[in-house]
């Protein structure tokens, strides 16, 4: 049997494509490395193509992707009480890089928490929602 040596991908489902493509560009400070939003324009086969990224966008984070899919029903919202996905904590170098990214976002009016070290855990979070409620973390190795 293969034994996984880390996570390939993380797949998002959201509501609103163009709005979710937009807050994950400015919270990863990147563009999506591919897009293919036909299916709003009438194709909806695109939904169940991955060749077509179903029909969502990807990011590079690291040597990981991220993508996002848009079949979620508007006004549907994340709940992580519910089976699956409770957070994403996505790394970053520094505490200092968690601090420009509180600024960066609290620029753009985006709600967050406070950058927070978990010394049980080594490691220092700053904890925001996307658009549609999903958790995410960004974090950072605890510094002595």
């Amino acid at each position: 049997m293969a034994r996984p040596s880390g996570i390939g991908h993380v797949r998002l489902t959201v509501t609103d494509v163009h709005r979710s493509k937009a807050f994950y560009s400015r919270l990863l400070g990147a563009d999506a490395l591919r897009t293919d939003f036909s299916h709003l324009w009438g194709d909806p086969a695109v939904r169940d193509d991955p060749h077509r990224v179903y029909g969502g966008c990807s990011f590079t984070v690291g040597r990981q992707v991220l993508g996002l899919r848009p079949v979620a029903p508007a006004g549907d919202r994340f709940d992580p009480d519910r089976v699956g996905l409770d957070h994403l904590a996505l790394s970053v170098g520094s505490r200092a890089e968690l601090e420009a990214a509180a600024e960066r976002l609290a620029a753009d009016g985006v709600e967050h928490g406070e950058v927070v070290d978990l010394p049980d855990f080594r490691v220092t979070i700053l904890s925001v929602q996307d658009p549609d409620g999903i958790n995410l973390e960004l974090s950072a190795p605890l510094e002595p």
